[in-house]
């Protein structure tokens, strides 16, 4: 046995180092007219028509649903001339002209809380929004001496137009009378700006039918912006032309967006 001594135990092995956390993943922001369920929200947005009749959208005035609406209808109707002379027994029916389409629906506003608000909204009391609703759709301008134009949006119906009517229903209250609870019955009326009618006298014009020929690098957003002046169209147009993946468009390919102004 040797002399020389054993050398003392070295210190402990440190621990293994715990595998890096990996970041959280970012949440998905909801855009402004989608509801708490991912659902595209109706959405009422104010415009503004110029002197050539081109329309800008103004982002910041809009109302957008806190519940869609269960239905809508959408109207359109063709005037003929019927007028009768004495002794005719029949009559041809003259083109006169074409109304503006009519679309109507209802909504409700709530304020008891049970519906959660859009996306980046507080919730708001029945009157609030009864007043953001009236700012938006029936508010008379004082500098042009009228109602604002807007555009409804939702799903496939894209319409610019102006309210022809509108009635409030109250439901349900508070013990001091204030509401809590309103179905409104809406009625819009279609604008057409005289641009638009010089299109609809000349079919072929590419300006009024919207067919498309995709480029190479074009997307979606780009091409509604490029023809709406708003790349948040491209829902509903890839909705329109049933498209399932808005990030392959193919050069050649053609696409149809709906007839605006």
């Amino acid at each position: 046995m040797s002399g020389i001594p054993d050398a003392p135990p070295g210190p402990p092995p440190a621990p293994p180092m715990p595998p890096p956390r990996p970041w959280p993943a970012a949440k998905p922001r909801a855009t402004p007219a989608q509801s708490h369920a991912g659902k595209i929200a109706l959405t009422i947005t104010k415009v503004i028509v110029n002197k050539v009749g081109t329309i800008r959208v103004l982002r910041d005035s809009s109302f957008a649903v806190m519940l869609n609406p269960s239905e809508f209808s959408h109207k359109r109707e063709i005037c003929y001339n019927t007028k009768k002379t004495l002794g005719q027994i029949g009559a041809d029916t003259r083109f006169a002209a074409i109304n503006p389409d009519t679309v109507t629906f209802s909504i409700i506003l709530d304020g008891t809380g049970v519906a959660p608000p859009p996306p980046g909204e507080s919730r708001q009391e029945v009157e609030q929004q009864v007043k953001k609703l009236n700012d938006v759709v029936y508010k008379y301008d004082g500098d042009k001496h009228e109602p604002s134009h807007v555009r409804l949006l939702w799903g496939t119906l894209i319409l610019y137009g102006r309210l022809s009517s509108m009635g409030f229903k109250y439901t349900l209250f508070k013990p001091s009378g204030d509401p809590l609870r309103a179905t409104v019955d809406m009625t819009f009326l279609g604008f057409m700006s005289s641009k638009e009618a010089e299109l609809r006298g000349r079919l072929s014009s590419p300006d009024l039918t919207h067919l498309v020929m995709v480029r190479e690098g074009d997307t979606l957003p780009l091409l509604c912006d490029r023809i709406y002046g708003d790349p948040s169209y491209y829902t509903a147009v890839a909705r329109f032309n049933g498209l399932t993946d808005i990030r392959r468009l193919k050069a050649g390919d053609q696409l149809r967006f709906p007839p605006l102004a």
